[in-house]
């Protein structure tokens, strides 16, 4: 458990920064934001920032999924070595919460009102026993498809409303000679997708029966197993080489126009904005088939440590920083995703960014916003660790059949639990 990893280090926190007359200037942040999207989407905080008079310090981890930088984080933070903040998910705030060593943002929270901008979904993993612990920095979602429009218009392609119609649009690029799926073979990406293809074939409530409420009927169902074979299908329009390959490189495939779609969260909208193409123009941005209504969500937040008196002041500022609207607005326009409070307008984005304004709006409203399984939002990570790999296996051919998927599935998130 993370709290026994992590008992005392409280104490050697205190002991591992030396005490200084003065606050430290210092913003010092763990994240894996390294590609050119996520590192251009960064830069506006580092330069918000440095108009406080505050100098940035990176500790960034490659792996798009954050599995490598929060095995640094954990080591970090059992040596009491805690960073001013960490780019976190969902539970694994809660987790750090419950260990003891999150700082607390209550008054700063309280004094600009994120109680009243930030939504309640967010809110569940950003404050713990009634105490801010993280800034959420934006909302991302995972159920979209991002297409070249330049194949798609030489294969005469139309934007796909079911499953079946994806098919058909993959089997005209397979025609055409070009990659039809651009995919990384890494876990979570392949789970990532697998959060799409699970709403798209067994609808809203099965998603959340499922992914976050983990019901066991739900989750050895027949519709599980057809999940399984439609994510098999989906495969099958995936090029030889994708093992290992990161998500931004598959993006790059669909912005030189070497793959027609990529099935992927927001954050590959930042690629085509790094590239300089634009909405509707050079790329299409549809909801994958069948799960228009619906959004599967991830956060990323910055986790605040319990750091030394001395470093407060410049965590204070990188929170005040984060949830101001002004930031909100410029880091999600070049993230992909949209602003962490409904405060924010939809002015300055492009068409893909006012469609996910207002799609989550609307399914904050509807009750059709879950969380990623994937993403570290539908359950703990444990569980989603477990999801990942099943998933995995499935893809690569480990694991041979729909039925033995979803038997896996279920004794591995048995055994999470």
């Amino acid at each position: 458990m993370l709290r026994k990893l992590l008992i005392g280090t409280a104490l050697a926190s205190g002991l591992a920064f030396a005490a200084h007359a003065e606050d430290v200037k210092e913003v010092q942040m763990l994240h894996w934001w390294t590609s050119g999207g996520e590192a251009a989407a960064l830069n506006v905080l580092k330069g918000d920032l440095a108009k406080e008079g505050y100098a940035w310090k990176d500790v960034p981890v490659a792996g798009g999924g954050g599995d490598a930088a929060m095995t640094a984080l954990k080591a970090m933070v059992a040596a009491g070595n805690y960073p001013t903040a960490s780019q976190m998910l969902g539970y694994t705030v809660l987790d750090y919460a419950a260990a003891g060593v999150m700082g607390d943002l209550t008054e700063t929270a309280k004094k600009e009102g994120w109680d009243k901008s930030v939504p309640a979904a967010l809110q569940k993993f950003s404050v713990y026993e009634g105490k801010w612990v993280a800034a959420p920095v934006n909302v991302h979602s995972v159920n979209w498809l991002w297409i070249n429009k330049a194949v798609m218009d030489k294969i005469g392609g139309t934007e796909p409303k079911t499953f079946d119609d994806f098919v058909a649009l993959l089997d005209k690029a397979k025609a055409a000679g070009v990659i039809p799926l651009a995919l990384g073979g890494q876990n979570w990406q392949e789970a990532t997708m697998f959060d799409s293809v699970v709403l798209s074939t067994g609808g809203p409530e099965f998603y959340k029966k499922a992914f976050n409420d983990l019901d066991d009927a739900s989750l050895k169902s027949d519709t599980m197993k057809k999940s399984f074979d439609n994510l098999a299908k989906l495969v099958t329009y995936v090029d030889p080489n994708f093992s290992g390959r990161d998500w931004n490189l598959a993006t790059a495939m669909v912005i030189k126009g070497d793959a027609l779609v990529q099935v992927m969260g927001d954050w590959a909208k930042g690629e085509f904005h790094a590239a300089n193409k634009t909405p509707g123009t050079d790329f299409l941005c549809y909801r994958f088939p069948g799960t228009d209504g619906s959004v599967i969500y991830n956060s990323d937040m910055f986790g605040m440590f319990n750091v030394p008196d001395d470093r407060k002041a410049a965590q204070v500022a990188l929170a005040t920083a984060t949830l101001s609207k002004s930031f909100q607005s410029a880091f999600n326009v070049v993230k992909g995703s949209v602003p962490a409070r409904t405060d924010v307008p939809d002015t300055d984005f492009d068409a893909c960014g006012k469609k996910g304004i207002a799609d989550l709006k609307a399914a904050n409203e509807g009750g059709t916003l879950f969380g990623s399984l994937a993403q570290g939002y539908g359950a703990p990570p444990a569980v989603a660790n477990a999801y990942k790999d099943v998933v995995s296996k499935f893809v690569h051919g480990q694991i041979k059949t729909s039925d033995e998927a979803v038997t896996e599935l279920v004794k591995a998130i048995d055994d999470a639990k």
